[in-house]
């Protein structure tokens, strides 16, 4: 049971917005608890602060429009539950994103294994082939075609290709996906002119 200490005082308990005061008082006792419970429903600290700012903003929107039923002692249980609810939305959605980041990842691989299989595997082609592919990679922004190379040539993974250029995971997987959509245009339509003898 909460120490009455705990609590706001008996103006904010009637159901109204809190005093200032009175809120960061709370806050500072509460607030510890509240990110440990939030740090358990989620995958990182980062996201354990989001899900319970977010818990925090509900709530203080509630009390402010008068919405929130029941006194300060409610508030607690409304963010315990709160928070659960924002982490379970937080975990589906990113499950979801990297989901269809994979799915798309793994098509363009699937797309592009064809093309370029012969190049990356084996120095089976020739050396006109390897020029091509060489001077395709080139044309590239150079933060495309450094990823391409460190993902397939380097046998890195997102993870770690956004360790070495500190970006973010997700960022290195769109320029991958970015770089080799590029290169499959150039190198197809040097295909279509004949440049490319496969």
């Amino acid at each position: 049971m909460e120490d009455p200490t705990d609590m706001p005082s008996s103006q904010s308990a009637a159901g109204g917005p809190p005093e200032p005061a009175v809120w960061h008082t709370w806050l500072e006792q509460q607030a510890p608890r509240l990110l440990l419970f939030a740090r358990q429903q989620t995958r990182s600290h980062e996201d354990a602060e989001d899900v319970l700012q977010d818990a925090l903003v509900k709530l203080v929107e509630k009390l402010n429009s008068g919405e929130f039923v029941g006194g300060s002692e409610f508030w607690m249980p409304y963010l315990y539950t709160s928070i659960r609810r924002l982490a379970i939305d937080l975990s589906r959605r990113d499950d979801r994103r990297k989901r269809r980041e994979e799915s798309v990842t793994a098509d363009l691989e699937a797309d592009l294994s064809e093309t370029f299989h012969p190049w990356f595997e084996t120095d089976s082609s020739g050396d006109e082939t390897r020029s091509q592919l060489e001077a395709s990679l080139k044309e590239l922004p150079p933060k495309f075609a450094e990823v391409i190379i460190m993902k397939i040539w380097g046998e890195q993974t997102f993870s770690e290709i956004g360790e070495i250029l500190e970006i973010s995971q997700n960022t290195a997987a769109s320029r991958y996906r970015y770089g080799l959509e590029a290169l499959k245009r150039q190198l197809g339509g040097a295909r279509r002119r004949g440049d490319l003898s496969i």
